[in-house]
């Protein structure tokens, strides 16, 4: 399911795979590995995409179909 919500999520903000590399830290052709699903992200990268799209990881991976971001602790 992350497969699908990773392209989602890059293209509904009208971005490159080339851009979320970046934002990464990491190259394109990696980052076209975890979007097809050939790797698995690690859950460091996960955590900065889901900062950066202002969602959970619970979201991108799946798990629930609420976009809103966690309420931060206090």
């Amino acid at each position: 399911m992350y497969i699908k919500r990773l392209k989602d999520l890059r293209e509904d903000n009208d971005l490159s795979q080339e851009s979320i590399s970046k934002i990464l830290k990491i190259t394109r052709p990696q980052y076209s590995l975890y979007e097809t699903g050939k790797r698995d992200i690690p859950v460091d990268l996960l955590s900065v995409l889901a900062k950066y799209y202002n969602t959970s990881i619970d979201y991108i991976v799946g798990d629930t179909d609420v976009y809103e971001r966690y309420p931060e602790g206090k």
